[in-house]
């Protein structure tokens, strides 16, 4: 991002956080091979918003789901032996995780359970999946993270198609992440954590994959780039976990604001919500807060609640 002028910058607000009652620091298998070791009471991700204007997040070292009221009350709806990291509500109203466990699961928030959905990909298991979205036509598109990276660039991007066919669109990935199409379905946006990078997939016509190429080059620093999503501009907005900042992007990649972590540097995922929809809720993981920034313009309208 050296190439132009530092953005404008906004401070975030935190709207709620983490009750008390949920937290309990505990050293688990999950912080231990991705937190150093250390004790954690919670490791928020995934947020989503339902038709209600509710927001879930996921909990990812305690298998946990969490909902949250427009006021700020927070409810636990599920919690299970798994890792949930993303978190979306397709139009029929059903709510996808993708568990790195688990693969992609199903959640019943009624009764607080959940059920596979997809569970491997030709009887191999998936490396660890991290996020997913909806296309306008239904088809499903999920990253597959596991623990890979520079030193291992072999993270898959897959598509589902609604008719049930699965396919590995990309395979060479240094740690795939959060991931949005757009709204003309012509572009997939794949955020590459450390590559510092926001890879774009066109979608062609005809199923095949090329040209994929970086849409943005981030400066570095201790994450990079994990959830992201897109405005009504055409704008990708990305959180850069790491550096406790998500980053408003123009359609051809020039930077144009900065929204700055009043709490952690742990920026996750952003979901757009609020009335009008353009509010911009930010799970920021290192200490468990829910925060919030007016944007210049409302989300995209989000094909899963269509």
């Amino acid at each position: 991002m050296s190439f132009f002028s530092p953005p404008p910058i906004v401070t975030a607000e935190i709207f709620t956080r983490l009750p008390d009652r949920f937290r309990k620091p505990t050293a688990t298998a999950w912080a231990s091979a991705n937190r150093g070791g250390q004790a954690i009471d919670s490791f928020l991700e995934g947020p989503v918003f339902d038709r209600a204007g509710r927001l879930y997040v996921t909990d990812i070292p305690f298998g946990r789901i969490f909902r949250i009221d427009p006021d700020g009350t927070w409810e636990l709806v599920a919690e299970y032996d798994g890792w949930p990291n993303g978190l979306k509500i397709h139009r029929d109203g059903r709510i996808f995780i993708t568990c790195y466990k688990r693969g992609i699961l199903l959640l019943d928030p009624e009764a607080g359970s959940v059920t596979p959905f997809l569970e491997n990909a030709g009887s191999e298991g998936f490396r660890g999946v991290n996020d997913l979205t909806f296309a306008g036509n239904g088809d499903l598109y999920f990253t597959d993270q596991g623990q890979t990276g520079l030193q291992d660039p072999t993270g898959r991007v897959y598509r589902l198609r609604a008719s049930g066919e699965l396919t590995c669109l990309v395979d060479t990935v240094p740690s795939p992440n959060g991931i949005v199409v757009d709204s003309a379905m012509a572009n997939l946006f794949v955020a590459v954590t450390r590559a510092q990078q926001i890879w774009r997939i066109p979608l062609g016509t005809s199923g095949l994959v090329s040209k994929v190429g970086v849409f943005s080059q981030l400066h570095g620093g201790l994450g990079g780039p994990d959830g992201v999503a897109l405005d009504a501009e055409g704008c990708l907005v990305v959180a850069h976990t790491g550096f406790g900042s998500v980053w408003r992007l123009s359609p051809v990649a020039e930077p144009l604001l900065r929204v700055v972590s009043p709490a952690g540097r742990s920026t996750t995922n952003v979901a757009y919500g609020g009335p009008d929809r353009a509010t911009l809720f930010i799970t920021e993981s290192e200490t468990g807060s829910i925060l919030t920034a007016r944007m210049p313009a409302p989300g995209q309208a989000l094909f899963s609640h269509a």
